[in-house]
C-alpha cells in the first residue's frame, strides 16, 4: 500500500470534537451510502473497495500514526459512528464520519486485516501492514460484535517510535543501575509489574536489547509478539491450539537458552516453571499484574509458590506507571489544587508551584506532550528474603523495603512533579 495521504489534505470542516486528528467532510465525488447491517458480504466488499472509503481509512490511519497514537477505535452506535485515538494514554475523539459509513469503513479494515467480512457475530483478530510517512507500521486488529454493530480497535505497533534504550525510559540513575545489574546476572527472576498500558513490555524489550549479544541465547513467549528483535527467538503463544505460556516455557528449556522472557505470569503453572527455570541456571524476565512491587512478592506466594522458592529465585521487581509530560512549549508555573495536594499527601510541598500546560498547537490544546515512566525498584536482598520466608504481611514488607532504600511509586511521582515533568492532576490520576 502506498503511503497514506495526509488527513490534513481533506476539505476543511468544522472543528473536531477532540484535538487529535484533523476533521473531514464528505468529498464531492460522494462516499457510498447505505450502511444497513443486513448488507450481503458481496455488497460490503464492493462498498469497502470504493475509492472514497479507501482514502478515508488511509487518512485516519495515517494521521493517527503521525499523532503517535497507540490505539485507534472505530465504534458504531445507534445513529452515530465514533472514531477515537489514544494519544499519550488518553482517548481523543476525532470528527466522525456519517453513521451510514460504519459498515463500509469497518469492512475495509477487515479486508485489510484478512478477516471474514461476512462474519459479524463473533470476535476476530488480524493484522494490517500499513505504510505511513515513508515507513511500515503494523496494526493489530481486534473486532467485537456489539448491539449497534462491530467495534474495531487497532493497536499501533510503530517500531520507529518505540523506546529501545533503557536510559530513555525515565528511570532514576539508581533504578537504571539496578536493572542493568540484575539483567546481567546468569540466573534468577526479574518481574515488571503495573496495570495494562503502563509500558511493561517496552521495559522488557529494552532489557532484552541490553543483553542481546551473539553469546546469549534469548527466547521469548509473547501474546502477541509486538516488535521483532533481531537475534531473539520470539514465539507468539496460541492457547487455541494448546500453546500457552506454560507450554512454551517447557519447550524453551529444551532449546539450550540463557535468557527466557515470558509475556505474563498468569497462573501457578507458569509461575512454577519460571521458578524451575531460574533454579536451573536461567535468567527469566516476565510481567505480573499487581499495583506495586511488594504486591508481586505476595502474589507469587498466593499462587501457591513456596516462600523458600520465591526467596531463592526472585532477584528484583520493577513496578511502573506512565504519566503524561507537561508540554514544554506551553508549560507554566501553577499552584497545586488543595484537594489534590491533600490526596497526594504533599504537605509543605503544596506551597511550591508546579508546572501545568496551558494548551497550544504543539500539544493540540491538551497541555501534555509525550509520557515518562515513574518506577519503584525492589531489590530482594537480606533481610528482605527473610521476610519472604516468614510470610510477612505486605505492610511490613513495604516498610522494610523503604528502610532498605526502595523509592516508592508515590515518592518517584512526587520527584517527577517537583522536577516539572508532570502535573499534579496527572499524578493524582495514576497514583
Amino acid at each position: 500500500m502506498p503511503d497514506a495521504p495526509s488527513l490534513a489534505a481533506a476539505t476543511p470542516a468544522t472543528v473536531a470534537k477532540g484535538p487529535s486528528v484533523t476533521a473531514w467532510v464528505k468529498e464531492p465525488d460522494g462516499i457510498p451510502q447505505g450502511g444497513s447491517r443486513d448488507a450481503s458480504a458481496a455488497d460490503l466488499g464492493r462498498r469497502a473497495a470504493e475509492a472514497p472509503v479507501v482514502r478515508l481509512v488511509e487518512r485516519v490511519l495515517g494521521q493517527a500514526v503521525r499523532d503517535r497514537a497507540s490505539d485507534i477505535h472505530f465504534e458504531p452506535f445507534e445513529g452515530e459512528f465514533k472514531v477515537r485515538c489514544r494519544v499519550d494514554g488518553t482517548l481523543r475523539e476525532v470528527a466522525a464520519p456519517p453513521p451510514e459509513l460504519a459498515l463500509p469503513v469497518i469492512s475495509r479494515l477487515k479486508v485489510l486485516a484478512g478477516l471474514d467480512i461476512a462474519e459479524r457475530r463473533a470476535p476476530q483478530d488480524g493484522r494490517i501492514r500499513f505504510a505511513a510517512a515513508g515507513r511500515g507500521v503494523d496494526l493489530r486488529v481486534s473486532t467485537l460484535p456489539t448491539q449497534s454493530g462491530e467495534s474495531v480497535v487497532l493497536r499501533v505497533l510503530d517500531a520507529s517510535t518505540a523506546v529501545h534504550e533503557l536510559s530513555a525510559l525515565g528511570m532514576s540513575a539508581v533504578v537504571e543501575a539496578g536493572v542493568r545489574e540484575v539483567v546481567r546476572r546468569p540466573h534468577g527472576i526479574l518481574l515488571v509489574t503495573g496495570p495494562t498500558g503502563s509500558g511493561k513490555t517496552t521495559t522488557l524489550y529494552s532489557c532484552l536489547r541490553l543483553i542481546n549479544t551473539p553469546e546469549v541465547k534469548i527466547l521469548t513467549a509473547e501474546d502477541p509478539v509486538e516488535y521483532e528483535i533481531t537475534g531473539v527467538m520470539q514465539l507468539p503463544v496460541n492457547p487455541a491450539i494448546g500453546l500457552a505460556f506454560a507450554t512454551a516455557l517447557r519447550s524453551f528449556l529444551r532449546q539450550d537458552p540463557d535468557v527466557l522472557m515470558v509475556g505474563e505470569i498468569r497462573d501457578a503453572e507458569t509461575a512454577q516453571i519460571a521458578i524451575q527455570a531460574a533454579l536451573t541456571g536461567h535468567l527469566v524476565l516476565s510481567t505480573l499484574h499487581t499495583n506495586d512491587a511488594v504486591g508481586a512478592v505476595t502474589r507469587l506466594v498466593d499462587m501457591g509458590i513456596e516462600p523458600y522458592l520465591v526467596a531463592a529465585t526472585l532477584e528484583a521487581v520493577l513496578a511502573q506507571r506512565l504519566v503524561r509530560c507537561v508540554c514544554p512549549a506551553c508549560g507554566v508555573p501553577a499552584d497545586a489544587p488543595p484537594a489534590l495536594s491533600r490526596q497526594l499527601g504533599l504537605g509543605a510541598a503544596a506551597e511550591l508551584r508546579y508546572r501545568q500546560g496551558r494548551g497550544c498547537e504543539t500539544c493540540r490544546k491538551t497541555g501534555y506532550k509525550g509520557r515518562t515512566g515513574i518506577f519503584e525498584w525492589l531489590r530482594l536482598k537480606e533481610p528482605l528474603r527473610e521476610l519472604v520466608l516468614e510470610r510477612a504481611p505486605a505492610a511490613v514488607f513495604q516498610q522494610k523495603a523503604v528502610e532498605a532504600g526502595m523509592e516508592t511509586l508515590h515518592a518517584a511521582g512526587l520527584r517527577a512533579l517537583r522536577a516539572g515533568l508532570t502535573s499534579v492532576e496527572e499524578l493524582a490520576h495514576w497514583l
